[in-house]
């Protein structure tokens, strides 16, 4: 690893640390109710407008799968997990470029365009650990609270909340390496987040509007059920692009545009 990598991974330790322990903690609660939940499973499944259960892509709060997409992989989960990427990307570019501490950063013998890929690097590293984090709890947990869902499924579940995470990273990256303002940063990809979850929600309900859901990364994720149905790799790979195209144009960019210093 460079010493660029590893100096941000030590600068951002404690939002790493932080980010890490909110999700762990966020997991095992909701993961862990399964249980003492059952219950009222019934009740609460019935109390759910069916318009509210598509917005939410809850089929249903009654079976393992269904209670793991109502908490863990509907709602809160991915959001927080967006959040946490989004929130450590715009510490790469722009915190430092606004704060003035870049022209210190770059003084390393690196090129622009390293400088920014090795920046990227290691968030996308801590990003990725990140958003692995509930797939390896709810498969460590699941089991012995009688959430009945085959491990590939719990899996493939995980996987596209990190390609989500990967997609929004890159969305992040790239506003922020191009204009060097993180307020602009996490305000448009924040926007984004959330006007793209709504929209999905949104094509189920609307007559004729299902061709919408294909626009909002939400429904790439969630979208296809995979708690049910398992592996879409297509879904996923359209999601890693995403971020990717993001990413790669951050670089260019940054490369390019006059730096505040």
């Amino acid at each position: 690893m460079s010493p660029l990598v590893r100096k941000t991974w030590r600068d951002d330790r404690r939002a790493i640390i932080g980010w890490a322990l909110g999700i762990a903690a966020f997991t095992i609660i909701y993961t862990s109710f399964y249980a003492g939940f059952q219950g009222a499973a019934q009740l609460k499944d019935d109390a759910l407008p069916e318009g509210m259960k598509d917005f939410l892509s809850i089929q249903d709060m009654t079976s393992g799968a269904g209670y793991l997409q109502a908490t863990v992989y509907s709602l809160v989960g991915p959001l927080l997990v967006v959040m946490a990427a989004v929130i450590l990307t715009v510490r790469t570019i722009p915190r430092p470029e606004e704060d003035g501490g870049i022209e210190l950063l770059m003084v390393n013998p690196l090129s622009r365009r390293a400088f920014a890929a090795q920046r990227l690097t290691a968030t996308f590293v801590t990003v990725t650990a990140l958003a692995a984090i509930p797939g390896l709890l709810v498969l460590t947990i699941a089991p012995g609270v009688g959430i009945d869902v085959p491990a590939a499924n719990i899996i493939s579940a995980s996987a596209g909340l990190v390609a989500l995470a990967w997609c929004f990273l890159g969305i992040a990256f790239g506003i922020g390496a191009a204009t060097g303002r993180r307020g602009i940063a996490l305000g448009v990809t924040g926007a984004l987040a959330v006007g793209t979850y709504i929209l999905r929600g949104v094509s189920g309900i609307v007559d004729g509007g299902a061709w919408l859901r294909w626009l909002s990364p939400f429904h790439y994720f969630i979208g296809t059920d995979p708690l049910h149905t398992g592996w879409h790799p297509a879904h996923l790979l359209a999601l890693a692009a995403a971020g990717a195209v993001g990413a790669v144009a951050g670089v260019v960019v940054f490369d390019r545009r006059d730096v505040g210093v």
